[in-house]
């Protein structure tokens, strides 16, 4: 799969499934990631000190596997998201977006790349590009692009209209953690308030026919989504897994272990990971 497959089976309503990648940086990963039935990953550079040599080596290795490689760039700017595509990314993920002024200089770099300055920004507000033969090309250049934004704040919803009406944009992102903390009420996801906001962005992203991706860590929360209308599922990240897999498998080999001795099985306890 590429980005321009991920885009188009994502808006026919099919279900694409990826996770985040936050501590993984080897390119021998891309191996053992292809099997596992993935079909993108985002890989962190908000969050995560990776570098930008490190990040290109990393995606290309990702163009042997069959995952669609996505950057979650530190801020929402164009220097960035051109660095990630230029990189050999298929996409990119501009985090924490409030305005439309913030979203047209994202989608501006991730769809009409190499395009810059005036001429851009004329393109973004009104549609008119150098010549029919300039948009042919940059169409074709840009065809894997995938342009993902990131809702994660109360501001950032009741905005999201006006930001659904900047055209070129694949995907809304939530990051559960921040969008709690703007609520007032941190890492609720079972709260009332929370829920609500969900549900507003997947009905104003349907109104517009955007899908979206919510962040979650839970087998459970990312299902209970699932069904409510999120067909692009982002869940948990590399580092977690990794330790919900080591502790559920140990913990088995640890409960016959402790039995033998008499003790007791100490539980390691969830991941403290917040990305």
């Amino acid at each position: 799969m590429n980005g321009y497959e991920l885009k188009q089976k994502a808006h026919s309503g099919g279900i694409v499934y990826g996770t985040m990648l936050s501590m993984s940086r080897n390119p021998r990963w891309t191996g053992p990631m292809s099997g596992f039935g993935l079909d993108y990953v985002i890989m962190d550079s908000e969050h995560s000190p990776r570098g930008r040599s490190e990040m290109a080596d990393f995606i290309a290795a990702f163009s042997f596997s069959g995952v669609v490689p996505i950057v979650r760039i530190p801020i929402p700017d164009s220097h960035y998201v051109t660095m990630a595509l230029d990189a050999g990314a298929h996409g990119i993920l501009a985090p924490y977006c409030e305005t439309v002024e913030e979203v047209k200089e994202v989608v501006a770099a991730a769809k009409w790349r190499p395009l810059k300055g005036a001429m851009v920004r004329n393109v973004m507000d009104t549609g008119e590009f150098p010549s029919q033969a300039t948009k042919e090309y940059l169409e074709e250049r840009n065809r894997n692009s995938v342009c993902i934004v990131g809702i994660e704040s109360v501001a950032a919803i009741e905005n999201l209209d006006n930001i659904l009406s900047v055209g070129g944009i694949d995907a809304i992102f939530v990051g559960p953690n921040d969008l709690t903390i703007t609520l007032g009420i941190p890492d609720q996801y079972d709260h009332p308030d929370y829920e609500a906001a969900l549900r507003e962005i997947i009905r104003i992203c349907q109104k517009h026919n955007v899908p979206n991706l919510f962040h979650h860590q839970t087998v459970e929360l990312t299902t209970k989504w699932l069904k409510e209308g999120v067909r692009f599922v982002l869940y948990s990240s590399d580092a977690r897994t990794m330790h919900n897999g080591f502790r559920d498998e140990f913990g088995q080999i640890k409960a016959v272990g402790a039995e033998l001795e008499g003790t007791e099985v100490e539980d390691v306890g969830e991941s403290d990971e917040v990305i």
